[in-house]
């Protein structure tokens, strides 16, 4: 798939969004309030749920983020798939 680089370089720009990613990529699935737990305890950020969604959007449009419903939970998923293509040229 062709996926937006500057979207993906935009949403690699902000410290708080990499952390989100770092997360993510750690475990294979995070609820918003997972995801907002372990940010404000294990990273002491200071940072509120509207706050991780507006990143989270971000991530979902660069691709990086996917999410599906579980019950009355929106699961978060890390896609490495586009940072995979995109450094393709530049590594291999």
């Amino acid at each position: 798939m062709n996926w937006d680089k500057d979207a993906i370089f935009k949403a690699l720009s902000d410290s708080n969004r990499r952390l989100i990613l770092d997360e993510l990529s750690e475990r294979n699935e995070l609820t918003l309030y997972e995801l907002t737990a372990r940010l404000i305890m294990k990273h002491g950020l200071s940072i509120s749920r509207q706050a991780i969604s507006k990143h989270i959007s971000a991530l979902e449009d660069a691709g990086l983020v996917q999410s599906k419903r579980k019950g009355k939970y929106r699961v978060l998923m890390f896609n490495k798939e586009p940072l995979t293509d995109l450094l393709k040229g530049w590594v291999e």
